[in-house]
C-alpha cells in the first residue's frame, strides 16, 4: 500500500524500492552484448564506455563506480539492482524498463530515458544534468537528496512521484500528466515550461509565491505596485 504524505493534503506517497542482493559473481568479461543476460553480477570500476548494451537485462545486480559514456542500453531491463557512484555523458536508456532499482550518487549528463518505465525507483544524491525523460512513465519514484538539471518530463505520466530535499532546476513539464506528485520537497524548484500541467501536485505555499511572477507572465498579468 502506498503511505500517505503528512501535511494532510491526502497526497499518496511513493512506495520506495526494498532491493535485498543476493550473494555476487564478479562481472569477469570487458564488453557488454546486446541482449545479454546478467543475473547476480558485480560490475565495480567497469568502463562500458561506447559500449552496445541494447535489450540486455540485468537482475540482482550491482553496478559501482562504472563509466557508461555513450553507452547504449536501449530497452534494456534493469530489475531490483542498485548503481552507486555510476558516471557517464550520454548514455542512451531510451525505452528501458528499470524496476525496484537505487541509484545512489550518480553523475550523468545528458542521459536519453525517453519512453522509459520507472516504477519503484530511488534516485538518492549525486547530479544528472539535461535528464531526457519525455513520454516516460514513472510511477513510486522519488528523488532524494540529487540536483536535477533541466530536466525534460515532456509528455510524460508521473504518478506518485516524490521529490525530497532535491534541487530541481529548470524542469520541463510540457504535455506532462502529473498524480500525486509531492513537490514540496523541491528546493529550488525552477518550472522552465509546462506550468499548466501542475495539476495533481502538491507544492508548499512559500513555493507558490516562488513561482507567482512565472505564473503571472505566462497568465499575462500585469502585477504593478
Amino acid at each position: 500500500m502506498a503511505r500517505r504524505a503528512a501535511g494532510g493534503t491526502g497526497v499518496k506517497g511513493a512506495r520506495r524500492p526494498e532491493v535485498r542482493l543476493p550473494a555476487l559473481q564478479p562481472y569477469r568479461g570487458r564488453v557488454l552484448e546486446p541482449d545479454g543476460d546478467y543475473d547476480s553480477v558485480e560490475f565495480r570500476e567497469a568502463d562500458f564506455g561506447g559500449q552496445d548494451g541494447t535489450g540486455a537485462r540485468f537482475l540482482e545486480c550491482a553496478l559501482t563506480g562504472c563509466v557508461l559514456d555513450e553507452t547504449r542500453m536501449r530497452q534494456a531491463r534493469v530489475l531490483d539492482s542498485v548503481l552507486t557512484g555510476v558516471r557517464g555523458v550520454g548514455t542512451d536508456l531510451a525505452e528501458a524498463t528499470l524496476r525496484d532499482v537505487e541509484l545512489a550518487d550518480v553523475r550523468l549528463g545528458g542521459p536519453r530515458l525517453h519512453g522509459a518505465v520507472l516504477e519503484r525507483v530511488l534516485i538518492r544524491g549525486g547530479k544528472i544534468d539535461c535528464l531526457n525523460l519525455r513520454t516516460a512513465r514513472l510511477r513510486d519514484v522519488v528523488f532524494e537528496g540529487c540536483v536535477l538539471v533541466e530536466p525534460d518530463f515532456g509528455g510524460a505520466r508521473l504518478e506518485r512521484v516524490e521529490f525530497v530535499d532535491c534541487a530541481l532546476k529548470g524542469a520541463d513539464l510540457h504535455a506532462a500528466t502529473l498524480t500525486d506528485v509531492d513537490l514540496r520537497g523541491a528546493a529550488p524548484l525552477e518550472i522552465s515550461g509546462g506550468l499548466d500541467r501542475l495539476s495533481g501536485a502538491v507544492i508548499s505555499p512559500a513555493q507558490l509565491l516562488e513561482l507567482a511572477p512565472t505564473l503571472a507572465a505566462q497568465w499575462g498579468i500585469r502585477v504593478e505596485g
